[in-house]
């Protein structure tokens, strides 16, 4: 099942500095990793944008999603990283399991070097980079990132495997082509126009999801809401679509009772996969 969730690049429009836009983007980048969101889509919203705008917001979901064992060599020193200290961990449970004794992990590494007979070396988070065998039918290039299933420490036995890696993935993407991905599953946007979840609406809601093989969860941003976005009008945001192609499968207000005038775009994410990740 493919989990994806679209933000706008205004994402941070309302931060007073950027030490306030990263701490907001870290909390973005641990609802996606606490829900098991696949995939993590910066939509362009530039005439919502103020001073940190899309590539800002990419720069620091991407760091957040890199294990913290290649944070130095992916991305050595950048003005938009000056407060990366302050992002929260974000513990992706198939990574972090390679840290304690539950094995075999599956871990992120990232290729430092290619050698003969079909052979790379791989910075995994291991004391050194270790040298592994690519598998059968794939080509790996020069830093590129690779998953690798650790069966053991001591001595350090791994392989390369081709299967998707830890975490979420960062793009960006236009709205259209995020939501016409063959994967999209059911398609949501999140409103406090939309039809109010309720319980009975949320066993219906779950099992469409199921059926679809996944979910694409879209969320507006601060002062500046999804109809806002497309432009609009609140009253008909259930019969339209966005740019004229592909559009939502559903508008859906989560938070029907909410008792603040305003939601934040992280807390809405909390609040809307807490419910639309929920099992029989």
């Amino acid at each position: 099942m493919t989990r994806s969730v679209l933000v706008p690049s205004s994402l941070v429009r309302e931060a007073e500095d950027q030490r306030e836009a990263t701490r907001k983007l870290g909390y973005i980048a641990r609802a996606a990793v606490i829900f098991r969101a696949d995939r993590l889509v910066i939509f362009p919203d530039e005439d919502g944008e103020t001073r940190w705008g899309g590539g800002f917001v990419e720069t620091i979901l991407r760091y957040a999603a890199t294990p913290p064992y290649l944070r130095k060599e992916v991305w050595g020193k950048r003005d938009e990283l000056r407060y990366a200290g302050i992002l929260p961990p974000m513990l992706v449970s198939s990574t972090t399991a390679g840290d304690s004794d539950e094995l075999p992990a599956l871990r992120e590494g990232i290729v430092t070097e290619v050698g003969p007979d079909d052979r790379v070396r791989v910075n995994c988070g291991m004391q050194h980079p270790i040298s592994l065998f690519v598998p059968p039918g794939m080509d790996i290039t020069e830093g590129e990132r690779v998953a690798v299933r650790i069966s053991s420490r001591e001595p350090v036995r791994a392989r390369i495997v081709d299967k998707p890696l830890p975490g979420f993935s960062v793009s960006r993407m236009d709205l259209t082509e995020a939501l016409g991905l063959p994967d999209a599953g059911v398609r949501i946007a999140t409103s406090r126009y939309g039809e109010s979840l309720s319980v009975s609406r949320l066993g219906e809601l779950t099992t469409r999801i199921a059926d679809a093989d996944g979910m694409t969860v879209v969320f507006g941003s601060p002062g500046r809401g999804l109809p806002d976005i497309l432009g609009l009008d609140p009253e008909d945001v259930a019969d339209v679509e966005p740019s004229g192609g592909p559009g939502f499968d559903l508008w859906l207000n989560t938070i029907p009772r909410q008792g603040s005038e305003v939601v934040r775009t992280e807390e809405a994410m909390f609040a809307s996969l807490a419910s639309l990740t929920l099992t029989e």
